[in-house]
């Protein structure tokens, strides 16, 4: 008899992860997928809206994860513990503590595999517990597989599994015709004439669901949590979900972008320009470019403050500036909001955005300046 296993799925308030929920709800609702949304304390309140909105189509709750009971927000509670120091890209406190330990506290030893929005357009792995109990899967790409697991199944001293297990799927299926073929890839070992990242993609083009249904056969009698399941209906799925189709599901579905993706307007130098929020996660992410802080600047002044009100300077007897605590590397808050520093950080905006459209794929900002610069693994899926 096969274990208990749990399917999860973690919302950012973010497009991709809603996106994934709503082709998990229309494509496989057999799936009794629980949803969760770690809450910082500290979001937008267009992510809680979009949340809620959310809740509506999938009709059941998104369960919210806290990291502390204290009676401060999460960040705030962890800030303390952190004598102030604020998270960076050096010392990411802030997605562990906030988005990662809620996580794997509230699966505990439970067997779980996770739902992880990593479009087929993107070039990353995005968040993979270390944790033997939770395994990621990947929908949204061509192949679900994590790294991990895929440098298992096609490594070089595993080709005799690998051609057996190949064999046994096509013998049970129409694809004999193209065993040879199979067979030619899989005993070409890898090397630096042959990657792996060449025999991955010569697998999958002679058949995604064909390779889904081997790494399956290949994990059974191992600790993986997918290895505990009979069957697995995601197997023969084959789509690759790129950021045309994220929106087109937003439209399916009939839920709204979330509303910091409107592009606002603005002037500078008499030039007009158009700017928005690019991802979801707390409204102070170090993370985020500067004309992003210029939009919370002005969208929400309140927000800015509040963010601007973590950021301090320690001092020596002598007055003596010792250390700055602030969101960006060597320019405060204030810095960037005196007025011939904005006007330059809009002007780079909007430079940037011209050279983006000499390589045009859209016209869209958001597809123009998308979010695929670095992320926290677990804060903007």
């Amino acid at each position: 008899m096969s274990k208990r296993v749990r399917h999860v799925m973690g919302i950012s308030g973010g497009k991709d992860s809603t996106a994934l929920a709503i082709y998990m709800k229309i494509n496989y609702p057999e799936i009794n997928m629980e949803y969760y949304f770690s809450d910082t304390g500290k979001e937008l309140d267009e992510v809680y809206q979009l949340i809620e909105e959310l809740e509506s189509f999938l009709g059941k709750p998104v369960l919210r994860l806290h990291a502390s009971n204290s009676h401060k927000d999460p960040f705030d509670h962890f800030l303390d513990i952190y004598n102030g120091y604020l998270p960076s890209s050096m010392a990411r406190w802030c997605t562990k503590k906030l988005k990662l330990d809620p996580f794997e506290e509230w699966l505990g030893d439970d067997l779980a595999i996770s739902y992880v929005a990593i479009r087929g357009d993107e070039d990353r792995e995005g968040y993979v517990s270390t944790k033997s109990n939770i395994q990621t899967i990947f929908p949204f790409r061509k192949h679900m597989w994590s790294l991990e697991i895929l440098h298992k199944v096609l490594h070089n001293s595993t080709l005799d599994k690998l051609e057996n297990i190949y064999l046994n799927i096509c013998r049970e299926s129409d694809e004999m015709a193209k065993m040879s073929r199979y067979t030619e890839v899989i005993r070409r070992k890898q090397s630096p004439k042959y990657l792996f990242s060449q025999k991955l993609g010569d697998l999958l083009d002679l058949g995604i669901s064909t390779f889904n249904h081997a790494v399956f056969e290949f994990l059974k009698g191992t600790d993986y949590p997918i290895a505990q399941l009979d069957e697995f209906t995601l197997l023969g799925n084959e789509d690759s979900i790129d950021l045309n189709g994220v929106f087109e599901l937003f439209e399916v579905g009939g839920v709204n972008l979330p509303a910091y993706y409107n592009e606002v307007e603005f002037e500078v130098d008499g030039e007009k320009g158009m700017f928005h929020r690019s991802r979801s996660g707390c409204y102070f992410c170090f993370y985020q470019r500067k004309i992003e802080w210029i939009w919370l600047y002005e969208r929400h002044r309140d927000l800015f403050e509040l963010a601007k009100s973590y950021e301090k300077e320690v001092r020596n007897e002598q007055g003596e500036i010792i250390e700055k605590y602030t969101w960006m590397d060597g320019e405060s808050l204030d810095d960037i909001i005196k007025p011939a520093r904005m006007n330059q950080i809009k002007r780079d905006h909007l430079e940037k955005i011209r050279n983006k459209l000499n390589q045009p794929k859209s016209n869209k900002l958001i597809d123009i300046l998308g979010d695929n610069e670095e992320l926290c693994a677990n804060c903007f899926i």
